[in-house]
């Protein structure tokens, strides 16, 4: 990597490049244009070079990417080259939907355990995964050095989930409670705030009227 300045824009659009060149060599393609590649990504050529060489220089002139080596690397630059261990708490529909994903695993993100403070659902099993006790969920954070904490749960108890997620050692949190969440600074937090999304969608439809 180039330097540690990169621009938010970038980083979100990389998500897109690798779920996009997964796709390519799913089809068995070996390389491609910078040209073909954004349009296949809804980006422009030399913004697709742009945001690349941010992180190194994959292609080469007149050949183009190897997709391969351009798919590897972009798993090393997001940090998907070794698996991620993640806990989960809260399994109410949207809880159980995330449980219930098949994505997570081939992306890298392995799903070691799921919480809910119900004790009607503590011993239940989704997707093979026994539901524990939220007031275990520290303990087991600590022992297993989980990476990755997804919250899951209402407004009110999202922050201390969170708390006890921090201060037993999760690097990242993943949050779907609508709430902004209070962290230090070493922490990594993505905030899914699903109203937020259909707001704006609802600004963009607007727009184009």
């Amino acid at each position: 990597m180039k330097g540690n300045n990169i621009p938010t824009a970038v980083i979100k659009r990389l998500p897109k490049y690798y779920r996009h060149l997964d796709r390519l060599l799913e089809k068995g393609v070996e390389k491609i244009s910078s040209r073909e590649f954004g349009e296949i990504v809804g980006v422009s050529a030399p913004q697709l070079r742009q945001d690349l060489n941010h992180f190194g220089n994959f292609g080469q002139q007149g050949y183009g990417y190897n997709i391969e080596k351009l798919y590897k690397a972009l798993a090393k630059v997001i940090g998907i080259e070794k698996k991620s261990s993640m806990v989960l708490v809260g399994v109410g529909n949207l809880g159980q939907a995330i449980v219930n994903s098949t994505d997570f695993e081939r992306r890298g993100f392995y799903l070691s355990a799921i919480f809910d403070v119900n004790p009607r659902l503590i011993g239940l099993k989704i997707n093979d995964i026994e539901i524990r006790d939220i007031d275990n969920l520290g303990d087991y954070i600590k022992d297993n050095q989980i990476d990755i904490g997804i919250i899951t749960v209402p407004e009110k108890g999202a922050q201390p989930v969170a708390d006890i997620m921090i201060d037993n050692g999760v690097k990242g949190i993943w949050n779907y409670a609508p709430v902004d969440l209070n962290y230090p600074e070493g922490i990594a937090v993505e905030n899914e705030h699903l109203t937020e999304g259909l707001l704006r969608l609802s600004f963009k439809i607007k727009e184009k009227r």
